[in-house]
């Protein structure tokens, strides 16, 4: 892997777990020493992270992006355009096999996740592939690449709510009423459906205190 790769995947992944909190600043020689890697591959891995908002330009340097309320509002008007209508196109092109074994996973999940060893990571393992399923069903480029580009940023605005186990079950839930109504093939039920966990999601989000 060459060495700007290796600089973009480390400090991509520290942001986005929030090891480099938001406001952080990533001074070149710091985090080019910290990596392992020279300034000219650190500087490509920021242009890239920048590229995709995760880092912000500060004078001769660069700022982990800051997260606000206003951002996560306009992110989530956004992924309720996005993942509504992907939802419904799913209901309509995709494989009902394959989301009624989703269905069925997602529906045992609750259980998993407040017992007495909660299998949070399996949780989020699930959801992607029922992310996966659904960019696959709809045959649509534009709009899965669209997507791809707002997850990364909701992957630090998951991390805001930390992992509650009463939310995760409840999005668990969520989840499978939303591979149900596609597995049933109702594209204005799977659009609701979806609607409704992010309705839930973005009120949980906002009554948690941030880290």
């Amino acid at each position: 892997m060459r060495a700007s790769e290796r600089a973009y995947a480390a400090l991509r992944a520290d942001i986005l777990e929030w090891r480099l909190a938001p406001g952080t600043v990533l001074a070149e020689v710091e985090q080019a020493e910290r990596l392992g890697v020279s300034r000219t591959p650190l500087r490509e891995a920021l242009g890239r992270l920048s590229a995709e908002g995760l880092t912000t330009p500060a004078g001769r340097g660069v700022i982990v992006t800051e997260i606000s309320l206003e951002d996560i509002d306009e992110l989530f008007e956004l992924r309720e355009t996005l993942e509504g209508q992907a939802a419904a196109l799913a209901a309509k092109r995709g494989d009902p096999e394959i989301f009624r074994q989703l269905h069925a996973e997602l529906q045992a999940a609750p259980s998993s996740i407040t017992g007495a060893e909660p299998a949070v990571a399996e949780y989020y393992e699930l959801v992607g592939r029922l992310d996966a399923a659904i960019d696959a069903a709809i045959s649509n480029a534009y709009l899965v690449q669209a997507m791809a580009s707002l997850r990364v940023h909701l992957v630090r605005i998951r991390r805001l709510a930390a992992d509650d186990a009463s939310r995760l079950a409840a999005s668990a839930a969520e989840h499978s009423a939303i591979a149900d109504a596609i597995a049933s093939r109702n594209p204005g039920l799977a659009r609701a459906a979806t609607t409704l966990h992010l309705h839930r999601s973005l009120t949980h989000i906002k009554a948690t205190p941030a880290p």
